[in-house]
C-alpha cells in the first residue's frame, strides 16, 4: 500500500502555521526554522513562496483584516451604523489575534485585504457626502482608536491585590484591585463609550456639513451710494 503523500506546501499552509505560531508565542517566536519545522518542510522550502519572514507576518496580517466585515457598508445601512458595526467586526478579529497588531499598526501598505478594508471606508464615507479629506481623517482616526483597544486591557493593566494600591499613595484607586475580575466588561464598556463619542462627535461635524450645504447664499455687498447731481 502506498505511504500516504504529504500535503502540498502552499502560501495558505504557512500563513496558517505562522498564524497559530504568531498567536501561541508572539511575533518573535516565528522564524524559518520553527515554520518549517512545524510544517514538515525544509527551511528553504519556505522561500518559494514567501522571500522574508516579513513578508510571512504580512500575510498573516492580512489573513486578519481579512476576517472584517465590510458588507455593512454595502447593505443600505446610514453611515455611522456601517461605522459602528465595521468598528466592531474589526476589534473582534484583532481581539482573537492581538500579537498581530503591531504589524497591522504600519499601515495597509501593499496587502489586499488592508487596501479593500481601507478603500470600503473611504468609499463609504465619500459615498455618504463626508469631503474626501475628512472621510480621509475619519479612516485614520477609526483605525487609531480600533487598534489601540486591541493593543492591550486596561483593566488587565491592574493586579488582583488591594495592598498594591495604598490610598496614602493612590486615595482615588480603592478599588483598581477589582479591575482585574472585570477585564471583558471594563474594557467592552470602555471601548463601546469611546466608539458612541466618537460617532456622536462626527455626527454633529456631519449635521454641520449639511446645514452649510443647504444655506443659501448671503445678499451681496451693499451698493455704493448714489450721488447726487
Amino acid at each position: 500500500m502506498a505511504r500516504p503523500r504529504k500535503p502540498l506546501l502552499s502560501r495558505d499552509r504557512i500563513v496558517e502555521a505562522a498564524g497559530a505560531l504568531v498567536d501561541a508565542e508572539g511575533l518573535e517566536a516565528v522564524s524559518t526554522r520553527r515554520l518549517a519545522a512545524a510544517l514538515g518542510v525544509s527551511g528553504p522550502s519556505l522561500y518559494n513562496h514567501f522571500r522574508t519572514k516579513d513578508e510571512i507576518l504580512d500575510a498573516v496580517a492580512d489573513a486578519v483584516s481579512a476576517r472584517v466585515d465590510l458588507s455593512v457598508f454595502d447593505d443600505g445601512r446610514d453611515w455611522r451604523d456601517a461605522l459602528r458595526a465595521w468598528a466592531h467586526s474589526y476589534r473582534d478579529a484583532l481581539s482573537d489575534h492581538p500579537h498581530i497588531v503591531p504589524v497591522l499598526a504600519r499601515g495597509p501598505g501593499r496587502r489586499p485585504a488592508g487596501l479593500r478594508l481601507a478603500d470600503a471606508v473611504f468609499g463609504a464615507m465619500t459615498a455618504a457626502g463626508w469631503p474626501p479629506a475628512q472621510a480621509t481623517r475619519i479612516g485614520a482616526l477609526m483605525r487609531y482608536f480600533i487598534l489601540g483597544s486591541a493593543v492591550g486591557s486596561f483593566a488587565g493593566g491592574f493586579v488582583d491585590d488591594r495592598a498594591a494600591y495604598d490610598p496614602a499613595d493612590y486615595p482615588h484607586l480603592g478599588q483598581a484591585h477589582l479591575l482585574a475580575d472585570r477585564q471583558r466588561e471594563v474594557d467592552d464598556g470602555a471601548f463601546e463609550t469611546g466608539l458612541t463619542a466618537l460617532l456622536d462627535g462626527l455626527a454633529l461635524q456631519y449635521d454641520a456639513l449639511r446645514h452649510e450645504d443647504r444655506t443659501p447664499p448671503g445678499p451681496g455687498p451693499d451698493p455704493l451710494p448714489a450721488h447726487g447731481g
